[in-house]
């Protein structure tokens, strides 16, 4: 128990800014899911990015009504974070639980965090009661193809 919310998981040598990072990253997705366009699903997902020098960014789900064109409050986080030249170090990700269990970002949000991103990238997911667990990218995503990089 911290803060009187069940913490699944926190990485254990977090220094003080670290630990203060986590907490901006994890209160900045909770305040994003309040602006989220989930007009079809109802399933309202807020995101936040804290770069590596502390910046941050925010990012929500954005719906439409042909599902195709709709996108992740993730990405839309991520592809902010490469616009203001943010290099994530943390991702957080508030969202309802799904089948009882924390939800954590899809497939394709977890590839483009690890094409901007590091595997050290902390995922952090959020309920919406503020229950949470930080994972490192790259043990959710452990054989994720990789940025390929030609040989000049």
């Amino acid at each position: 128990m911290q803060d009187g919310r069940d913490v699944a998981q926190e990485p254990e040598a977090m220094t003080t800014t670290e630990h203060e990072r986590l907490r901006l990253a994890i209160n900045l997705a909770v305040a994003a899911r309040q602006s989220a366009y989930a007009r079809y699903s109802k399933f309202a997902m807020g995101a936040a990015v804290v770069g590596i020098d502390g910046r941050t960014t925010r990012g929500v789900l954005v719906e439409n009504v042909s599902l195709g064109l709709s996108m992740c409050a993730e990405r839309v986080a991520l592809f902010t974070a490469v616009t203001e030249a943010i290099a994530p170090a943390i991702l957080a990700v508030c969202a309802p639980r799904t089948a009882g269990q924390l939800t954590f970002p899809c497939g394709a949000c977890l590839q483009v965090a690890l094409e901007v991103a590091r595997g050290d990238l902390l995922v952090v997911a959020v309920d919406t009661d503020g229950a949470h667990e930080v994972v490192a990218l790259s043990a959710l995503l452990p054989r994720a193809p990789k940025r390929h990089t030609p040989v000049t």
